[in-house]
């Protein structure tokens, strides 16, 4: 919120030698890595995933269940103040949730890290969080439903299983949900960024393609893979064979199918529409199985006629138009159309460019379909009852591979602007702080990385510049050409390198293929291979006519026939990542923004598993040192004057048990009696700032001496209290008997007497 969250738990301050500290900032040696790494291990060993860096969430992936997720858990967080509980995901759920509706103003939580370090994760339990936790009605039910259903529908289209993780976000998202006046979760949103289409046709040893497709031949009905022209088999498919992995022990592809079933229709499928997106799903795996020939003119045939036929009923196109196209170019020069044929390498391109293409737009029709099952519908008159957003953004971390291509240079653009707003947004609102509690701002040296976000974006030339242009030049533009001309122009380029530019001793490590950018988390090499094609992302014309007539209603949706007759070239795909790119960080920029950083502890996906090295990386990667020595620049600790004095008030006779005066001088009273010296802290309007861990170290130890003392004194008190109410119970109890025994003895006489009057009176008669 506003008064910034510190989310330090000081309950647990004093097991700090056993499970390290929960927030970094209370490291004494804050500046060491070593300390950090070791921090992170001892929580770690303890099954403490989660620690806090100021108001950033570092979460390490356990690769096991954990009982740390319940309903119960759920009521813990919910409208707690961040210290008052261990850290959490919860933690930073509920304070953005209640800061959105305090203060009305949008959040965002932005979820990193590399592949694997749980973030799809993270965000599925932030929602599960929000689905339980906030107020509920009918149409909410199924707001809440279609939101979390959403999940598993586009990881069946758009996650896959790589090296480094089974169940691996092959996009980015960002998932806007909408909160009426009450906090009901009523509407949602949901943007993609650069699906990896290169994996519809190829994978990587060890690597699958997209779970729909496995998920669909192990789980569709017989009845239904019939119609589709499908096998249970997936080893019959060239697009599912290349990695050589298509069954996997820890995927049960049965199972998914059904939940990723059920989640069609919870979102608001119709049977037709159901039919419709899977036989563009099997479209895929027949066009994979066209195979081709070379006839006399060295000019390419279709050899596989059953596969056209397939083909022709489930993409509703005409067979023989769809054959030609595949073995034809058409160009239209000056108003009049040229056919040229292909030779074998072309139609293998231009089969493989048709799958990408058809699989790339109908993701992008998926999640256009899952935005109108989620759009907010406003009941009459009540729109102006605004409604605010939470924003969720899961998108890849930072990559370096063996092999790093056009994927990999546009995900790691993504981070260099991301890791650039996270250090502007946490330096701001650090700023903002200082100077609204009225406490000298202390300037901070860091690593501003605008100079390598300018490398790749800037006008005319950065290298996405170059790249377009090479792409758009009449001639013959190739890889090669590409990077003859990056050399030219950006040669000089501090965190630029290639082969030709590099010296004696640092060529050995570069090919000739290859450049290397120095990003704020360390050196990639790239190789130009394919860069070129991939930034034109091009469809030959003929296949584009034939999509535009198919009458299967997806697919004619996913091909407008504009593009036909639209003159103008299309954008190229990374001047249509960058645009998106900065369109995202406008989003976010507008929105309250909350962090986790996810991490894994091994490559091997095992559970008590703690590489140093590896961590080491991450550390550097999601720049936590950096992010660190910016909030300790100045004060380590704030804290509200109540909660400080609510905390600490026992420690000095004048504030013991009770203080009547405003908190702050209450505050003042008590650390002047607490011995603090003026450089340790300041005092500000409505918080104190203390400096030192060790100043917050020795008072907390003093508290747990302290509530020692108190108890033994509330012992004492308590056995006195005990003693002497049993004594006064005792007493009580005596007199009570006493009085009844002369009640008796009394009763007794009078009985006597009466008798013996009785006796006299009979006797004098």
């Amino acid at each position: 919120g506003a008064n910034g969250i510190r989310l330090t738990m000081e309950s647990a301050l004093t097991a700090r030698d056993r499970v390290g500290v929960q927030d970094f900032v209370l490291l004494e040696n804050f500046t060491s890595e070593a300390a950090f790494i070791e921090n992170l291990r001892k929580r770690f060993k303890e099954n403490l995933i989660y620690t806090y860096i100021g108001s950033v969430l570092v979460s390490v992936n356990p690769y096991k269940e954990l009982e740390i997720y319940s309903k119960q858990n759920m009521e813990r967080y919910r409208g707690v103040s961040f210290y008052e509980v261990s850290p959490h995901l919860y933690a930073i759920a509920d304070n953005s949730y209640r800061s959105l509706r305090t203060e009305r103003k949008d959040q965002c939580i932005l979820i990193s890290g590399e592949s694997g370090a749980g973030k799809t994760e993270a965000t599925k339990k932030i929602l599960q969080y929000y689905a339980l936790t906030c107020p509920a009605s009918q149409q909410v039910e199924t707001v809440k439903d279609r939101l979390l259903q959403s999940n598993p529908v586009l990881e069946a289209f758009g996650n896959a299983k790589t090296l480094r993780n089974d169940n691996s976000s092959r996009f980015g998202k960002y998932m806007d949900v909408q909160f009426d006046y009450r906090g009901a979760p009523v509407g949602g949103h949901i943007l993609n960024y650069l699906l990896e289409k290169s994996r519809v046709v190829h994978q990587n040893h060890g690597e699958r393609n997209f779970h729909i497709f496995y998920q669909l031949l192990e789980g569709g009905e017989e009845d239904l893979l019939r119609r589709l022209g499908l096998e249970k088999n997936p080893q019959q498919y060239h697009y599912l064979v290349k990695g050589h992995c298509a069954r996997v022990s820890s995927i049960n592809d049965k199972n998914e199918w059904k939940i990723m079933r059920r989640a069609l229709s919870v979102i608001g499928f119709s049977d037709s529409e159901v039919e419709d997106l899977l036989s563009i799903v099997a479209s895929v795996l027949h066009l994979g199985n066209v195979q081709f020939a070379v006839d006399e003119q060295g000019n390419a045939q279709v050899t596989t006629e059953n596969q056209i036929k397939y083909l022709a009923r489930l993409l509703a196109v005409e067979g023989s138009v769809l054959r030609d196209a595949l073995i034809h170019k058409k160009i239209i020069a000056k108003g009049e159309e040229l056919v040229s044929p292909l030779n074998l390498e072309q139609a293998a391109y231009a089969r493989d460019a048709l799958a990408k293409a058809v699989y790339g737009r109908t993701f992008s029709w998926l999640v256009n379909k899952v935005n109108k099952s989620l759009a907010y519908k406003a009941k009459k008159f009540s729109s102006w009852r605004s409604t605010t957003v939470l924003g969720l953004l899961d998108i890849y971390g930072f990559e370096v591979f063996q092999h790093n291509s056009f994927e990999q240079f546009c995900i790691n653009y993504c981070n260099e602007k991301l890791q650039q707003l996270f250090i502007e947004l946490t330096l701001k609102s650090e700023q903002e702080e200082y100077e609204s509690e009225g406490i000298a701002w202390e300037p901070v040296q860091y690593f501003n990385n605008k100079i390598i976000c300018d490398l790749v974006e800037e006008k005319f030339k950065g290298i996405i510049s170059i790249l377009d242009e090479e792409c758009l030049r009449p001639g013959d533009a190739t890889d090669t050409t590409f990077l003859e001309k990056l050399e030219e122009t950006v040669k000089n380029h501090p965190h630029f390198l290639t082969h030709k530019l590099a010296d004696q001793k640092t060529r050995k490590s570069l090919g000739r293929d290859e450049f290397r950018l120095s990003h704020y988390a360390g050196d990639v090499t790239y190789s130009v291979a394919g860069f070129l094609d991939k930034n034109n992302d091009l469809l030959f014309r003929n296949l584009k006519e034939t999509m535009c007539n198919s009458e299967n209603p997806i697919i004619n949706q996913c091909f407008d026939r504009t593009e036909l007759t639209d003159k103008k070239r299309p954008e190229t795909a990374a001047t249509q990542f960058k645009n998106s790119l900065s369109k995202l960080m406008e989003i976010l920029m507008s929105k309250e923004p909350s962090y986790i950083r996810c991490m894994k502890p091994n490559d091997a996906k095992q559970a008590d598993r703690f590489d140093e090295v590896l961590i080491r990386h991450q550390v550097k990667y999601l720049g936590l040192m950096e992010n660190l020595r910016v909030r300790r620049a100045g004060f380590a600790y704030r804290r509200k004057y109540e909660v400080f004095l609510q905390r600490y008030k026992s420690l000095c006779p004048e504030t013991w048990p009770t203080w009547d005066g405003r908190p702050h001088d209450g505050v003042a009273v008590l650390v002047k009696h607490l011995g603090y010296k003026p450089e340790e802290y300041k005092m500000g309007r409505t918080k104190i700032f203390i400096r030192f861990p060790k100043t917050l170290f020795a008072t907390e130890d003093a508290l747990e001496v302290r509530k020692q003392s108190l108890a033994t004194k509330m012992q004492a008190t308590w056995r006195g209290f005990y003693h002497r109410k049993k004594f006064l119970t005792m007493k009580q109890a005596a007199i009570t008997i006493q009085s009844w025994w002369r009640g008796t003895l009394g009763r007794r006489k009078a009985a006597k007497r009466k008798w013996a009057v009785e006796t006299i009176r009979r006797c004098v008669k």
